[in-house]
Formats: C-alpha cells, structure tokens, sequence
C-alpha cells in the first residue's frame, strides 16, 4: 500500500480508508456504482419523518473478538464518531445523534434535513466496531474489533499490518487465509514489488513506472477527481466572459493529456468524470445542450496578461502549467506563472489573486455524492470558491439538487447544476485522473474501486 497509517488506523482519520479496503471493518450500507445505498450491516431503513431515519440490523453479527453485534454497540460507535474531535471528514457541518430502537434497530436522527443520511452512514469513517475498540481518551483501536471476512490481527507501526480470515464471518467466506500488508511510500519500490513478484496487490503505481511492468499486470482505475482550470470570474481579465470563452477555446486538452500523462487519464467533458458512470449520460439531453449553447462568443484577445498559479504538490500539476501556458499564449494571452507549495498557495489562490488556477480536485466526498463539491466551489457562499463565482440561478439549481433524495432525479439535477457553471465558464475542466492498481498475474477477484473504499474482499484469491 501507499500511504502508511497516520493515526495509528483509527477508523475516525482517513486510515478508516485501509479498514474498508483490507474488508475488516464494515458500515451499516455501502454504495453502488450509482451512489444509492444497499444493504450491510443493515438489511433495511426508512425516512421516520424530515430529519429521522431508522435502520434496521442484520442478525447473527459477531465481531471479531466474538461479541455480538446489538444496537447497542452500533449506537455507540456511530456516537463516538458524532463526537470526536476533531470529527470525521464525513460529518464536517453535521449535527447527529443515534438511539437504540429495540435490541434490533436504530433512530440516527439529524439536527436539519439531510436526504443523503444512508450514503452518508456508508463513509468508512462510520464503521461500527465493538465496544473494545474503544479506549480512554478518544483512542479507536480497530485489531480485532471488526465484523469483516477479515480479522485485523496485528499491526507494526507504519510499516506492516496482518489480518487473518475470520470463520465466524457473517456472510460469503473470505477464499484467502489472510492478508499480509506493506506499506511502501516510495513508488519506484512498489512498482519493482510488482514486478518482481514479492507482492500480490500493489497500489498506484507512478505513470511514469508503468512502462517497465507487463502491461498486463497493470490496470486503470477511473478516479473521482478532475484537474480543472479555475478563472476568476469577479476581477481581472477573466471577469468578461468573452475572455473566459478565449481562454476555453484556447485550452487542448488532448495535449496534456498525452504529454504530460502519457495517455493515463480521460479528457474531460465536464467537471463529473467517468468514475461517476452516470454523469456521461446527463450530459446527452436537451436542456444540458441548451445551456452550453448559450454561452458568450469567444473574443480577440490582444495580448491580455494573465496571472497563472498551481502548486507542486502533485507533481503533474506544475508540467500542466508549462502546457497551458503555451496554449494560451498561442492564443494571444501574455502569461505569467506561478508555482509553489500547495500550503503557501491556498490563502492567495481562495482570495482571487490568481487569474487562472489550475487545480486537482476531488469531485465526490464521503457520501458518493458530488453536490458537496459543487457547492464548495462554485455557490456564492461556497468555501472553496477559487474562481469567485456567484450566479442566482447556479445557486438556485444548487439549492433544488440537494433536496432531492439520492436516485434519478438527484443525478438529473446534478447534471443540470454542471451545465449551468460550465455554460458561464466558470472553470475549464481539462482531465480525469485515473489510479494505476498493479496486480499479480495468479491474483483473482481483485476490486478496482473507484472510490477506494474496496481492494480485497471475500472473492479475491490466488490461483494455483
């Protein structure tokens, strides 16, 4: 694995990703492709009224230290959650509290409406764990505690962790004996892992090792994540949207995508990438279509300067400004840019001293649902509003997308909302990022999860 535990596997941090990945700890639904929830450690729930929900638990759980799973248990690990601190990423601006409803049931009730409550409770943030797990002082320890095909056993720090099969597995029995895992920072050696043979599974390896592997142990993940140029809508050149059409037209994308990814990534259509199946398809209908009709003709540019930042933290980012650079200058722009530091760039870049802003961006949080995204970054009172945007009908269809419970007509909303900003050029999308997952050639019924929530579950095995 990449990236080793920062806190010590709580599932409250992000290492609550690895939980659900190494399929030890389990949530009360999951996701689909789609984003709706389906049934886990709940077999079934109902909206009570505006802000309460009930859901009901599966029979015969038993946690890994051989303790039963009750409401009880459930109730508790979903409160320790609601109140650590600093909370999980997934409850940020989110008031709840859960009670028991009978040995076999829980009330989550919410302080205002919240139609995404189900997805919500499917963030491995909120896995229900039993009562050891939980120590003095806020400590989460999840060895043992789980109620997955796999029982996390030991774990060495930052450098390795075990799990064995768990037998009194609720559902389908795990096919492999057990997981031994690695964590390995550096890309180079996890690639020369993969080929090489030492490992199994590797994940994300670098593009730039990709060629020196069998192509067939290799395998591209879609990600929910979009390298997009931000244009400051509210000062500067960018404020006319004439100029904002030039700077659209100007941008290849087929380009970056092939020099600086070396064709490991999708070319963008709009901000909803191919991680999210459904986003292709809103975009085919006649009001999607309408909106990007009306937008503004592109203008002369003239030698309009321009100021263009992005930072170096993803290491791709700054070749793309080289790329963009060019293409803009070739379309009359005069450029300037300016790389640095995600830590030292962030202040400037949401103040609007930037023209143009190149950015990564994940476009679905913890709930599978992209509206949080949108709203951050393009509503007039959104936290992350790189490119100072504020449009009333924008924030109008903003407001109606996230009343709509998840399903159809949400998904429909949403591919309104991305028509909407992309017609007033807010933001050139430019690509999708994909994952590069290695895999051995004897490994079998490994996921490629989008959302890296799955990696080895009940079915992957080794044959022979």
């Amino acid at each position: 694995m990449m990236q080793p535990p920062r806190s010590g596997l709580t599932p409250l941090s992000d290492d609550a990703f690895k939980l659900s990945r190494w399929k030890t700890a389990e949530t009360l639904v999951v996701l689909n492709e789609l984003g709706d929830a389906e049934p886990a450690l709940s077999t079934a729930w109902q909206q009570l009224d505006a802000t309460s929900w009930r859901f009901e638990l599966r029979s015969g759980v038993t946690f890994h230290d051989g303790t039963l799973l009750t409401s009880a248990e459930v109730a508790a690990s979903i409160t320790a959650a609601a109140k650590a601190s600093p909370k999980p990423r997934i409850l940020d601006g989110v008031e709840l509290s859960v009670r028991v409803d009978g040995p076999g049931a829980v009330v989550v009730a919410t302080q205002t409406p919240d139609p995404l409550l189900p997805q919500r409770l499917s963030s491995p943030q909120l896995a229900i764990l039993a009562a050891a797990a939980y120590k003095e002082g806020g400590v989460v320890d999840p060895v043992n505690t789980g109620t997955g095909p796999f029982k996390l056993v030991s774990v060495e720090g930052t450098s390795s962790a075990r799990l064995d099969r768990f037998d009194g597995y609720w559902g389908e029995k795990a096919e492999a004996d057990g997981i031994d895992v690695q964590f390995v920072p550096d890309g180079t050696a996890r690639a020369a892992a993969l080929r090489t043979g030492t490992a199994d599974i590797v994940e994300s390896i670098p593009v730039g090792q990709a060629a020196q592997i069998d192509p067939e142990l290799i395998h591209e993940v879609p990600m929910p994540r979009t390298n997009t140029l931000y244009l400051n809508t509210a000062s500067g050149p960018f404020a006319d949207p004439a100029l904002r059409a030039s700077a659209r037209e100007a941008v290849d994308r087929g380009t970056i995508v092939d020099r600086v990814y070396e064709g490991r990534a999708d070319r963008a259509e709009g901000l909803l990438g191919p991680a999210l199946p459904w986003a292709a398809d809103e975009r085919g209908n006649d009001a999607y279509t309408a909106a990007l009709a009306g937008r503004v003709a592109a203008t002369a540019v003239k030698g309009t300067p321009i100021r263009l930042g992005t930072f170096t933290d993803r290491a791709e980012l700054p070749e793309v400004a080289v790329q963009l650079e060019q293409q803009l200058e070739t379309a009359g722009f005069v450029v300037e840019q300016e790389v640095r530091e995600y830590q030292h760039i962030e202040a400037d870049a949401l103040d609007g001293k930037f023209d143009a802003f190149i950015l990564s961006r994940a476009t679905v949080l913890d709930s599978g649902d992209p509206v949080a995204y949108l709203y951050s970054d393009f509503s007039c009172a959104g936290s992350f509003n790189i490119s100072q945007f504020c449009d009333p009908d924008v924030d109008a269809a903003l407001t109606k997308a996230a009343a709509i419970p998840a399903g159809a007509e949400r998904r429909a909303a949403i591919g309104a909302v991305e028509s909407l900003i992309l017609a007033r050029d807010a933001a050139i999308p430019l690509l999708h990022e994909r994952v590069i997952q290695g895999e051995s050639a004897e490994v079998r019924g490994a996921e490629r999860d989008p959302r890296e929530r799955a990696l080895v579950t009940s079915r992957t095995g080794i044959s022979g």
